[in-house]
């Protein structure tokens, strides 16, 4: 079995050979197992990226709307069988939603609500190419929750609440409205309130891709020849991350929130382990919980992918081990991963 010595000498070769831009971390307890950073935050200035770099999350960030959420149910603000049409006013929701659909519904992806970035190839608005949606529509207007809403606010429902999972994008867009509607704050400053200071991710952030933010890795879009220039995905993904995407964290933040949710440190017992419960299949030997994917080992975390960035997080709670990686390009984790895991 490899080491973690020899998995740190693989990034090596594969950041050498640009096949691997991003940072990884393995931490058991309070040991670092492997810590490896490769590659540049920022190609035209030759920034390297270093373990304070903070790099895109993309749907990972889900985790964290969930944990919002259920930091509003801790509260007494909202509950997870409330109904999402007794919580939002008709405005903030989408003209299509079954008046069934719960705040459970949106958090385990069983709404059945039509998706603005449908995954599923074999429905209507299937979307292959997520940088599409912006290219008639500007993306710096994308801001908060209901900035999305025309979007998918006539979109065909997909199955009756609660009937399977299928993975829904504008579901946690929704659930960001529900954050917004029942603290009286914007989604962005109410997660970080809520979540990101709570459990000490202090680098973590939804930072604007029009400002100017110290240590935050671009995102590169795939070259289209060896002599092509690098493209960044500014203009691929909204300006501002929000419910369903589009935080940015360093991997040791990371680590800091997965133990968080491990241990109930945030939520306290009962609603962390209602997040990490399976509610329902996904798959052979996977589920999903509220925010989080879970395994038949109780491993949870949550995976991303937007154009410039893949990212996968999953915390092991029998072995009390965290696995990190983040990449700020595409096409990296297939070979990346297999090679951390290899260690295990």
């Amino acid at each position: 079995m490899p080491t973690w010595d020899d998995v740190a000498d693989g990034l090596a070769r594969l950041a050498d050979e640009d096949r691997f831009t991003g940072s990884v971390l393995v931490a058991q307890g309070d040991r670092t197992l492997l810590e490896s950073c490769g590659g540049l935050a920022d190609r035209a200035a030759a920034t390297p990226i270093h373990p304070g770099t903070r790099l895109g999350l993309a749907s990972l960030s889900k985790a964290f709307t969930a944990a919002a959420v259920l930091t509003c149910v801790r509260d007494g603000l909202v509950g997870v069988e409330d109904r999402v049409a007794d919580v939002l006013p008709a405005s903030r929701r989408p003209r299509t939603m079954s008046p069934e659909v719960t705040v459970h519904h949106l958090l385990s992806h069983t709404s059945g609500i039509g998706d603005y970035a449908e995954e599923d190839e074999d429905l209507p608005g299937y979307v292959e190419d997520y940088a599409a949606l912006w290219r008639n529509r500007p993306m710096y207007r994308m801001e908060r929750p209901d900035d999305f809403l025309p979007l998918y606010t006539e979109a065909a429902p997909t199955a009756q609440p609660g009937a399977e999972f299928h993975y829904s994008n504008a579901g946690f867009v929704l659930l960001a409205a529900v954050v917004e509607e029942v603290t009286g704050r914007e989604f962005v400053p109410a997660v970080t309130e809520r979540v990101l200071r709570p459990t000490g991710m202090a680098s973590s952030g939804y930072f604007r891709s029009d400002e100017a933010v110290p240590d935050v890795a671009v995102g590169y879009l795939p070259r289209t020849g060896s002599e092509a220039p690098w493209r960044s995905n500014t203009f691929s993904i909204p300006v501002i991350g929000g419910g369903d995407g589009g935080a940015h964290a360093t991997a040791r933040d990371l680590d800091r929130f997965l133990r968080a949710i491990a241990h109930g440190d945030l939520l306290g017992g009962d609603l962390s382990a209602q997040m990490r419960s399976r509610h329902v299949p996904v798959a052979d030997g996977l589920w999903y919980g509220y925010g989080l994917y879970v395994r038949a080992d109780r491993g949870f975390g949550h995976d991303g992918g937007d154009p410039g960035i893949e990212t996968v997080a999953r915390h092991l709670p029998d072995r009390d081990l965290t696995l990190v990686a983040l990449c700020s390009g595409e096409g990296m984790l297939a070979e990346l991963w297999p090679l951390v895991l290899s260690a295990l």
